[in-house]
């Protein structure tokens, strides 16, 4: 088990699930720890805590602020908080519901690398995961708007690692299946245990998130499934021109 010693992690949603289990695996490794989340962290966990908004800008820049009090700046960050819609009926969602998955889902990764980019770029680069989840990866019917969500983390992911990549900074998504966490509701819950079918335990995420502060890996996707190692999602190429001709280097993507 490698040593975090003495660096810094931010994680949002930290004070319950994956987030805290996280929150705990890095504070074994030796990292000081700041938890954002809307309620506040078991009071044993030895953590910095500030209760925040991820879905607000002028929260971040807050949030920001706190790092760089409470911490001296940032090392590691952790994008995780999430929410589900349970609703398969796009039509049954309305602005408010449709607005609170998007915001926390996709403006609280966006937001927060926007914010705090300087923080892990100051003293040389660092390290930032995103959850994401197996529905970022398939078309997952039951939830349309988690699913688009979690798409939107992969893509941004994916996207800046060269960026990042240039100023010192990993930037990596973990798609975990089905967790026992509190997205998953009582009715996904019975139907789980009717199939007899294993969720992951939060510990298991949190190993995950932790192998990817300690390595050398950027803009992957990684699959977290039960009884398994997390596995880089190996996307296929998309179709170039019938002549193929390559595009020019600044729109390639690569």
């Amino acid at each position: 088990m490698e040593s975090l010693e003495n660096r810094r992690a931010l994680i949002t949603g930290g004070a319950s699930g994956i987030g805290l289990a996280t929150a705990g695996l890095l504070l074994e490794r030796g990292a000081r720890v700041l938890v954002v989340d809307v309620q506040d962290p078991p009071d044993d966990l030895g953590a910095v805590a500030v209760r925040g908004d991820v879905r607000r800008s002028e929260e971040w820049r807050r949030i920001a602020g706190v790092a760089e009090q409470e911490l001296g700046g940032l090392d590691l960050l952790f994008l995780n908080a999430g929410v589900a819609s349970i609703e398969p009926d796009i039509t049954a969602i309305d602005d408010d519901e449709y607005l609170r998955v998007l915001e926390i889902n996709v403006s609280g990764v966006f937001l927060g690398l926007r914010e705090l980019i300087p923080l892990l770029t100051a003293d040389g680069g660092g390290s930032v995961v995103a959850t994401s989840s197996l529905a970022g990866l398939i078309a997952y019917s039951p939830d349309p708007l988690y699913t688009l969500t979690k798409h939107a983390v992969i893509g941004i992911v994916r996207s800046m690692a060269p960026w990042l990549g240039e100023r010192g900074v990993t930037i990596n998504a973990v798609c975990p299946g089905v967790t026992d966490t509190a997205i998953v509701d009582e009715g996904m819950r019975t139907s789980m245990a009717a199939a007899d079918f294993p969720m992951i335990e939060p510990g298991a995420i949190a190993e995950a998130v932790v192998g990817l502060f300690s390595g050398s890996d950027t803009g992957g996707a990684w699959v977290c499934q039960y009884g398994r190692e997390p596995i880089r999602y190996a996307f296929r190429g998309v179709p170039g021109p019938a002549d193929h001709r390559p595009p020019p280097a600044e729109i390639s993507g690569v």
